[in-house]
């Protein structure tokens, strides 16, 4: 790329102002489909909207003359620095949004300063990611099979892979109906319905699915189990979900014992949970309720995040994803508690837009928006902000 077209692509990207404005961008550009498997939760979509509304029932209390000409944002976690609190959250066959969007993301994550977790449901090979963006986490759907459970450990290790994050929210699969009645499903079945929507889309059609194909061919469940799967259209000899609702927290603890690196569980909701993984020796949690896309009713994850806190001894990390959009939604969940704050969708919309440079830039406008928030908070350092920051507003009548 030239100085000239990549000053362009700057300044093209300029243009986009706040995550939304990716988003409305992204459902411009994709596939009606792709779009709503994206986007989309499932049953009635009440705890995807829940996700977003309980923000406004915590409100923020900012200071004045704090002297805030030296904004820190800067995190600290298992003794590395992350330049702010906020991470790439593991998200599934994002090829369909991006070529090798995967490896497009971390190295964004990479760039930026922060964490990405890829997704056990991804189709960049892991080993070949870990090589070109080092310290990448792995979120695994993992098997309650310990002759399994042995040779997964055994490849993530052999990749380099040093935070493994097990997911505990799947154990079968949510309803996803809004999939069903597009059409969509994974593994991927191709129809007619996809193809009038690409050619609706020419962008897409020759930038993500003929690219793909040419260059690489269909592609593969590279990351979900043992071994590198076969392509998105078929389903692994395993099975898709792999025996997973076979896995209890003594699975967990049979993992805890041979893997050697650091073990997060992903999914937390209940403080019972919670309690349960410190004590198995876990080094952090993830309150998640998947985005809205597993069990619809639950807790918005922002709500829940106070009591998972409270749950665990002082020190111990508590991370969280799921509904978050703005700068202000993080300075809340870290108010309340949480070390990092994941998100996905935003940073698969920039994506989607924009390659690397359209993750980037989402990050940049997330920086941004944090600094600025602290500043008008009237607290210079994010670790000064605590439960005296918000005020929780009573539920509408």
């Amino acid at each position: 790329m030239t100085a000239a077209s990549g000053a362009a692509r700057e300044r093209a990207l300029g243009r986009f102002l706040s995550v939304a404005d990716f988003e409305r961008e992204a459902a411009r550009r994709l596939p009606r489909l792709v779009h709503a498997f994206v986007s989309g939760g499932v049953e009635d979509e009440v705890t995807l909207r829940a996700n977003r509304a309980a923000f406004e029932r915590l409100m923020l209390r900012p200071r004045g003359f704090a002297g805030v000409s030296d904004i820190r944002q800067e995190v600290e976690l298992w003794g590395r620095c992350y330049a702010s609190p906020i991470g790439i959250a593991p998200m599934g066959v994002t090829a369909i949004c991006r070529r090798d969007c995967d490896l497009e993301l971390a190295r964004a994550a990479r760039a930026a300063g922060i964490p990405f977790i890829l997704s056990g449901v991804s189709t960049y090979p892991l080993e070949e990611l870990e090589r070109q963006a080092p310290g990448t986490w792995y979120q695994g759907y993992l098997p309650g099979d310990t002759d399994r459970l042995g040779r997964i450990l055994g490849r993530l290790e052999r990749a380099g892979i040093d935070v493994l994050v097990v997911t505990c929210d799947t154990p079968v699969a949510g309803n996803r109906e809004n999939n069903i009645r597009n059409g969509f499903a994974i593994p991927f079945r191709p129809s007619l319905r996809l193809a009038l929507d690409g050619l609706a889309h020419p962008r897409w059609l020759v930038e993500v699915l003929a690219r793909t194909l040419v260059t690489s061919g269909v592609p593969r469940f590279a990351n979900l189990y043992e071994e590198m799967g076969p392509a998105i259209t078929s389903e692994p000899k395993q099975g898709f979900r792999g025996g997973r609702d076979l896995f209890t927290w003594e699975h967990m603890s049979w993992i805890r014992e041979r893997w050697p690196g650091r073990l997060a569980v992903k999914g937390v909701l209940h403080p019972a949970d919670a309690r349960e993984a410190a004590a198995r020796g876990m080094d952090a949690i993830i309150v998640s309720n998947h985005g809205g896309r597993q069990l619809d009713g639950a807790l918005p994850s922002i709500l829940a995040l106070g009591d998972v806190v409270k749950a665990v001894p002082d020190g111990f990390p508590v991370m969280i994803d799921s509904g978050f959009r703005r700068g202000s939604d993080v300075l809340k969940a870290v108010a309340l508690g949480a070390r990092l704050v994941f998100m996905g969708r935003p940073f698969l919309y920039g994506a989607a837009v924009g390659g690397e440079a359209g993750a980037l830039r989402v990050c940049d406008i997330l920086k941004a928006e944090i600094a600025r928030n602290l500043a008008l908070l009237g607290v210079p350092d994010l670790r000064c902000l605590d439960e005296g920051t918000l005020v929780p507003m009573p539920p509408r009548a």
